[in-house]
């Protein structure tokens, strides 16, 4: 099968390694090559960053370049206009509505954009954005956007609920694995 690339971005401290660790988990199951990068970028400052998720069944480097993108998962509606660039044509979006303002919008520097989500749209995007972080909260924690956000994913995806689960099981402590299991299924059954 011909190599699949998913970017998973977002501002720091939003769980985006342990979404990619998940998927990764996930994905090994399934018997494919799989690389996982390293985070890029501020992750520890609040600023953007974003991880690479390739797979396939022989995988040579980890890094995604621009236009290859079949999927990009954005905990925040800025990140994913940020990333569009990376989209390959029919690739999608799954983006959580959230916004979360920048530091220049902090600092009153800028404003953060108006209609991005339409505008992505307008643009041609297929985006499937919704409130991930209604859901997580809903799932008993905010902290859980990146697994609702993993079970919207996992629509797109040919692998079972169990293979998910059992995925996430070997991916978070055991005293958040309800929560966690309860976040993805909001994720996965929300429409």
């Amino acid at each position: 099968m011909a190599t699949k690339n998913v970017m998973i971005v977002g501002v720091g401290g939003q769980g985006s390694l342990l979404a990619s660790k998940l998927l990764g988990r996930l994905l090994l199951t399934k018997g494919y090559d799989i690389k996982v990068s390293e985070v890029h970028g501020m992750s520890q400052r609040g600023g953007s960053v974003v991880t690479y998720v390739r797979y396939g069944e022989k995988v040579y480097s980890p890094i995604i370049d621009k236009g290859e993108a079949d999927f990009i998962v954005s905990f925040e509606l800025l990140e994913a206009a940020r990333w569009t660039e990376y989209l390959k044509a029919g690739g999608k979006i799954i983006t959580n509505t959230q916004q979360i303002n920048p530091m220049p919008v902090i600092t009153g520097a800028a404003e953060y954009p108006a209609k991005l989500a339409e505008k992505m749209s307008d643009a041609g995007i297929d985006l499937d954005a919704f409130d991930a972080l209604k859901l997580a909260e809903e799932a008993g924690s905010s902290k859980a956007v990146n697994i609702v956000l993993m079970g919207r994913l996992s629509n797109y995806f040919d692998a079972t609920v169990e293979e998910w689960m059992q995925a996430i099981e070997q991916s978070v402590p055991v005293k958040f694995l309800e929560m966690n299991k309860k976040a993805f299924e909001l994720g996965r059954n929300s429409r």
